[in-house]
């Protein structure tokens, strides 16, 4: 074993730095190409299907093993330049080397896959809907800096691989053209202050309505469709505003179709689904845990003129407690955080028993780990479609449609 190897290294199946070639087989949702060597799984960042590769092996585990790309033999016909200079330093991207197309292809595959292997569901993902910019789509960029020592300083993202480092980030591809003209000014203001500074921290930018907002606690406003909402610059909206008014517009077609009369907005957060699908029910019904989202939707509702619905703060143990619409003519749609929904939660839906779910979720493996207790409790899976609000990055939003078995 090399005797560079860290503390803890398993010499097994190779030894540390050893450098070996593979043919690359497919692409992880971590964004890993994966490949096999004498039939022992490696994966490997920045290497893509169809390509070989020279790699070289820096951590092994129980059944697979983590490897560095050295060098790529011979190229897949999707890989492109990345235009931005930092990609493979910085970690907030991991797909601009991937022709557009093929991103979309490869985010679609892992949705079925992952609905396969953790749900048990074999279930036809319709093709990943695009953004309608690949780059400069996002409104909100959250850089950070740390605490100040010596000459370096550096406002950026995490480095790759890092959990601690930070890359300088000057410019971001990825963000608005507002906020990469607002960006010059505030790295200067900050690079300037650096000696008061007692700690690391994080910026805000926010391109809304009336332009780029740095403080969290801002009132700004952005327009999805004929829809205005109110929220606070540092609060979570979805931050892809160009994909947003087909993205709810699906949500909302999903949800009534069947000819189901009435709606409730779980996680309903600001309000987005609940107000933008009001229009298509009789009545709606908002149900969150924070106080303080319930008010922000609530003034969300006023502003558009929205009287056909109310939110409520539900407490979790008895999140349909105030719910008097009949199951049988309701849609429930779901947009839980990352993490996914509880089992309390799912335990309640399935008790109400609605005639269909819209599950909206930014982590497809808690979606569908979710999916297979839907699926145990009577429901049918009826329709998927992933929506990339997240170009050259790993994330992806997936839509499931569920309906009463």
């Amino acid at each position: 074993m090399d005797r560079a190897a860290p503390k803890g290294f398993i010499p097994e199946p190779f030894y540390y730095h050893e450098e070996v070639e593979m043919e690359v087989d497919t692409l992880t949702n971590q964004a890993h190409g994966l490949g096999r060597v004498n039939g022992w799984v490696v994966m490997v960042r920045f290497a893509l299907p169809g390509e070989r590769v020279r790699v070289r092996i820096y951590k092994n585990y129980k059944n697979y093993s983590e490897a560095d790309l050295v060098a790529v033999i011979t190229p897949s016909p999707d890989r492109i330049i990345a235009p931005c200079p930092l990609f493979k330093g910085c970690g907030g991207c991991q797909y601009q080397h991937l022709a557009y197309p093929a991103q979309l292809k490869w985010k679609t595959q892992q949705v079925q896959e992952l609905l396969k292997h953790l749900a048990g569901a074999e279930a036809v993902v319709k093709p990943a809907w695009p953004s309608p910019r690949p780059y400069h789509y996002r409104s909100k960029l959250t850089p950070h800096y740390p605490k100040p020592r010596g000459d370096a300083f550096p406002i950026g993202f995490l480095k790759e691989g890092s959990a601690h480092s930070i890359v300088d980030v000057p410019a971001c591809p990825i963000a608005t053209e507002a906020i990469n003209e607002a960006l010059p000014g505030v790295r200067a203001t900050l690079t300037a202050r650096q000696g008061q500074l007692k700690k690391g921290g994080t910026l805000l930018f926010r391109d809304a309505e009336a332009g780029v907002e740095t403080n969290p606690r801002a009132l700004v406003a952005q327009v999805v469709g004929p829809w205005r909402f109110e929220f606070l610059a540092g609060d979570f909206f979805q931050n892809n505003p160009y994909i947003l008014p087909d993205f709810v517009e699906y949500v909302t077609g999903q949800a009534q179709a069947g000819g189901v009369r009435y709606l409730i907005d779980a996680y309903c957060g600001g309000g987005l689904f609940g107000i933008a699908s009001s229009r298509a029910f009789e009545r709606f019904m908002g149900v969150e845990l924070s106080s303080q989202a319930v008010a922000s939707a609530r003034k969300n509702a006023a502003l558009n003129g929205v009287i056909n619905g109310e939110f409520i703060v539900g407490q979790a143990e008895a999140i349909f407690e105030s719910v008097t619409f009949p199951a049988t003519e309701t849609a429930v749609v779901l947009d839980p955080p990352r993490k996914g929904c509880d089992r309390i939660f799912l335990d309640q839906l399935l008790a109400y028993s609605p005639a269909r779910i819209v599950y909206v979720s930014c982590d497809p493996a808690t979606q569908a780990r979710d999916l297979a207790i839907l699926l145990q409790g009577g429901y049918t899976l009826t329709a998927v479609q992933p929506f990339d609000l997240f170009p050259q990055t790993k994330h992806i939003e997936s839509i499931a449609t569920l309906s009463r078995s």
